[in-house]
């Protein structure tokens, strides 16, 4: 079959899918576009065999071109596998159809042997404060999960979130944290991570200073007991591994690179994360992926549970921190095209910011005003905030139409408000 086949149509379904209501809250600082996913469809000569994708298209490694599309019109599928260039959803519908056409799940066209039928898989947040990290927590393990990545920030006490979640968990429940690099260096870091060393729940710490700093991680390193993750490539891999920066990686993106990744992390027996964001869609992929990956051993990440929907009919299997690999042909997934109507929406792609004012106090009196949170990320980088303070929290306003905060969010577009508590 899949030698004959020739794809006779793409079509893009642009959808909005509602986050869950807590998520729904904490990600209209940052990430309220990831909402926004680009199913793709595949239609072919054989009218049973249709193929799905999804891109994330304001968080995606390549999104999918009309040059892409036009590329593959009137082609046999088979023969544009592996080709990163085609973009994340295009590429994984190609995959779905293929495999459909072979009656194999894709895990079968890459090559490889399947190691595992089961793949480690992780909740996650932005960043939160602790009582909603808490709650977060308590949701996570009642829906199969064992392990949490979330964000570090110097807006936030880590320590007092680590509390509430191992408060909430019990202790076979595992956090994993990302600063994003803004602990900045090893000095700021050291005193950080070796006090969270000590909680005996944050299991790996995610580029936690700057990724170039490779003397700064070695050193960091040697003074902590739990791993540094850094993202594949940033420095080069010779020279994190020549220079011992990192224990193991982040690693995502396109089959091909995924497939080469994985594989030099392997050779160097280096551990990683999957990080692959999207609904089910881009789940099922992921485990596939991790599903002959031998190092893809770390929970992967898919940020499946921020969403209201996962766009399928029978949803993935989690339990006890795993995820199942699906068996049936392509991807192994139903689409729901009931949802896919449900949440179909129309150009622009673009969901509305809302209009926030951020606050960040610390122990002392002073406050802080924001009108968007990469004021906040550009005063971390610079190190003119603290970078890792107790008893310090954001407090998130929305307009509520007075003349006061009017006149401080006015105040705060054109830079940061310092202010006293009261």
């Amino acid at each position: 079959m899949a030698g004959k086949l020739r794809i006779r149509d793409v079509e893009r379904i642009v959808v909005d899918v509602p986050f869950t209501a807590r998520c729904q809250e904490w990600n209209a600082r940052e990430v309220w576009q990831w909402r926004i996913s680009e199913v793709i469809r595949i239609t072919t000569d054989a009218p049973d065999l249709v193929g799905y994708g999804e891109t994330l298209p304001h968080y995606t490694w390549g999104r999918v071109t009309d040059e892409a599309i036009a590329r593959v019109k009137g082609g046999n599928p088979a023969d544009f596998l592996g080709d990163d260039t085609l973009g994340a959803g295009l590429q994984m519908a190609l995959y779905d159809v293929v495999g459909k056409a072979l009656e194999v799940p894709a895990y079968r066209l890459f090559n490889l042997p399947r190691i595992r039928e089961w793949c480690a898989i992780s909740w996650w947040n932005i960043d939160i404060p602790p009582e909603a990290a808490a709650a977060e927590a308590k949701e996570a393990l009642a829906r199969g999960y064992t392990a949490y990545k979330t964000k570090a920030r110097p807006w936030w006490d880590v320590y007092e979130q680590v509390r509430a979640v191992s408060e909430a968990t019990p202790p076979h429940f595992s956090l994993e944290l990302d600063w994003n690099q803004m602990l900045i260096n090893a000095g700021n870091a050291t005193p950080v991570l070796t006090e969270l060393d000590r909680t005996g729940r944050v299991a790996i710490y995610e580029s936690p200073i700057m990724q170039r700093d490779v003397e700064g991680l070695r050193q960091l390193r040697s003074k902590i007991t739990h791993p540094i993750a850094l993202h594949f490539g940033d420095p080069p891999f010779p020279t994190v591994t020549r220079g011992e920066a990192c224990d193991g990686f982040v690693i995502g993106g396109g089959v091909a690179r995924t497939l080469q990744q994985g594989a030099l992390a392997a050779a160097f027996e280096k551990p990683f994360w999957l990080q692959m964001v999207g609904t089910g869609l881009t789940t099922a992929l992921s485990l596939h992926l991790g599903a002959v990956l031998p190092m893809a051993q770390w929970p992967a990440v898919n940020c499946l549970n921020n969403y209201a929907d996962d766009l399928l009919v029978e949803p993935l299997t989690i339990a006890g921190g795993y995820a199942r690999v699906p068996e049936g042909p392509g991807l192994g997934i139903e689409v729901d095209e009931e949802a896919l109507v449900r949440y179909r929406m129309d150009p622009p792609y673009e969901l509305p910011k809302l209009r926030l004012l951020l606050s960040v106090a610390w122990p002392g009196g002073l406050v802080r005003h924001y009108a968007d949170v990469h004021q906040v990320w550009a005063e971390a980088f610079q190190g003119s905030i603290p970078a890792q303070a107790r008893g310090v929290t954001m407090r998130v306003t929305a307009d509520d139409g007075t003349s006061e905060w009017a006149t401080l969010y006015a105040r705060a577009q054109r830079a940061p408000v310092q202010d006293r508590a009261a």
